[in-house]
């Protein structure tokens, strides 16, 4: 008899809701930030297509990334055949928007409306992003499957049942339609995944002199933590006996009570 363990259970659940948004929506694609866990949504899209990726992988770039990001993200894009379509604030950026105006400003013109201009000028109808419901408060409100209205903002409060997963693949009228495939699965389940896998990930999450990237984003507003964890499985014991949360580092989330909440509620990814 075959026991599946966790890991198989999360993939398989993972893969067949891939499968499902790309064979119910016309116009699919998925947001990659190059981080471990859209890295890892990657890895599963290629699983679930043979190798390929049969839709366009969007990064919305805010100009502050940490260089290794760009670097990593054009050599992956290369080597794994990606449609890659980078998208840009170019009005908020020409007229000087940064972090100095207010993290949640400058989140909200240089990602959210960053992702309107690009979803607009596709028209794309789904979009597949790698949030875990584990990793902060708003995401764990989520659903698999989660309509966006005209104006990309998340009505948090009503959201349709999933019940016995059962989801529903609509787009709503006039707005978008968001897939979580990797929703339901923990920060220490995507490292355990990495490490059976061997997905090649960036090595700003291994320490050097003492210090790693737990959670990476824009250079301004994500922070290394104290860490001796070079490798994977230095990671995972870490992980087994930590009781700080993973976005401790990232200074949006602390600027305001419910910021990253609001955020999302106006089309944040």
């Amino acid at each position: 008899m075959l026991v599946q363990s966790d890991l198989d259970i999360l993939e398989n659940q993972s893969i067949y809701i891939i499968r499902e948004a790309y064979f119910n929506v016309k116009n699919v694609a998925m947001l990659w930030s190059m981080g471990k866990d859209s890295t890892v949504m990657l890895w599963l899209v290629r699983k679930a297509f043979m190798g390929k990726v049969p839709f366009p992988v969007i990064h919305i770039d805010t100009t502050f990334k940490i260089p290794k990001m760009i670097e990593y993200r054009d050599s992956k894009a290369k080597e794994w055949n990606l449609d890659l379509i980078v998208g840009k604030n170019d009005e908020a950026l020409k007229e000087g928007m940064n972090y100095k105006k207010g993290r949640l400003v400058c989140c909200e013109k240089l990602k959210t409306e960053g992702l309107q201009q690009i979803m607009k000028k596709y028209k794309f109808q789904c979009l597949l992003l790698g949030i875990r419901g584990d990793e902060e408060a708003s995401r764990s409100k989520e659903r698999i499957f989660s309509p966006r209205d005209q104006e990309f903002e998340w009505l948090c409060k009503k959201q349709p049942p999933e019940i016995w997963d059962n989801f529903l693949c609509r787009v709503p009228k006039n707005g978008h339609l968001r897939a979580h495939p990797i929703l339901r699965w923990t920060e220490i389940d995507v490292w355990r995944y990495i490490k059976r896998e061997n997905i090649p990930v960036i090595d700003l999450y291994f320490s050097k002199n003492g210090r790693r990237y737990r959670s990476i984003g824009c250079e301004c507003c994500t922070s290394t933590i104290e860490s001796d964890a070079s490798t994977i499985d230095d990671i995972i014991y870490e992980l087994e006996h930590c009781n700080t949360s993973e976005r401790s580092n990232r200074l949006q989330d602390q600027e305001e009570e419910y910021a990253m909440q609001k955020l999302r509620v106006r089309g944040y990814m």
